[in-house]
């Protein structure tokens, strides 16, 4: 396989979602960074924070205050990733930053969730690797994604590139994202579907409930188990 430079900035081509060639030098060079720091930051014990920080902080630059990142954590370069404050990503996350990942504060992903920008042709005479004028390779392009503030993302959820999730969404565990979710909305389903408006019957009424320790229901649902009880009384 060639690595010989092209000659043009690739590694700018692929983060603005031009097509590229993947074995550039330059990119290669951030990539090979990035697996490496990835693979340090896993192989640090959970109590040694300062160094797992610390590691974070050079893999991603841009990252806000107040992170927690569980192992295993993987991305493709992290210096196109941009990530705000109070971010939680559970066991097992991967963020394939080819193109640009936004992600806003206060955002959490459960376990296994998987951001991917990449894209190939559809074509298998485009996509295969084969031989053009600066060496043997293949030739892709990635589209960004976009988290709002304050979105959860469920355990074993994909964001597929080209995606924008409003500010305040749900994404249902299991879930294939391949289109905008709009604000406050939950969705789920493959592909993801907005299933309804978060509203204020879906408040939990979490102090309460947690002080009185009983099982958290929502407003919705309290309301549902009220009118059966009283429908079984008559």
């Amino acid at each position: 396989m060639s690595y010989k430079k092209t000659g043009t900035r690739d590694f700018e081509r692929m983060r603005e979602g031009r097509l590229y060639n993947p074995v550039d030098k330059d990119i290669m060079k951030k990539h090979v960074r990035a697996l490496y720091l990835c693979d340090r930051y896993n192989k640090t014990t959970i109590i040694n924070v300062f160094r797992r920080n610390r590691i974070i902080k050079k893999l991603i630059p841009n990252i806000g205050d107040n992170f927690a990142i569980m192992n295993t954590f993987h991305c493709e370069y992290g210096s196109n990733l941009s990530i705000g404050k109070d971010f939680f990503s559970n066991f097992d996350c991967r963020l394939l930053d080819v193109a640009k990942i936004t992600i806003g504060d206060g955002v959490m992903f459960g376990v296994g969730v998987t951001l991917a920008t990449p894209i190939h042709p559809l074509l298998a005479s485009e996509r295969i690797i084969q031989e053009y004028p600066d060496g043997y390779h293949d030739i892709e392009y990635a589209k960004p994604i976009t988290v709002g503030n304050n979105v959860w993302i469920a355990s074993n959820v994909t964001v597929s590139g080209g995606v924008t999730i409003g500010e305040g969404a749900v994404i249902a565990a299991g879930s294939v994202v391949t289109r905008d979710i709009p604000a406050n909305c939950f969705a789920a389903g493959v592909p993801a579907k907005v299933v309804r408006e978060l509203d204020e019957n879906d408040k939990l009424e979490i102090w309460e409930t947690y002080v009185k320790d009983v099982p958290p229901l929502s407003r919705r649902k309290r309301e549902k188990v009220r009118s059966m009880l009283e429908n079984a009384d008559k």
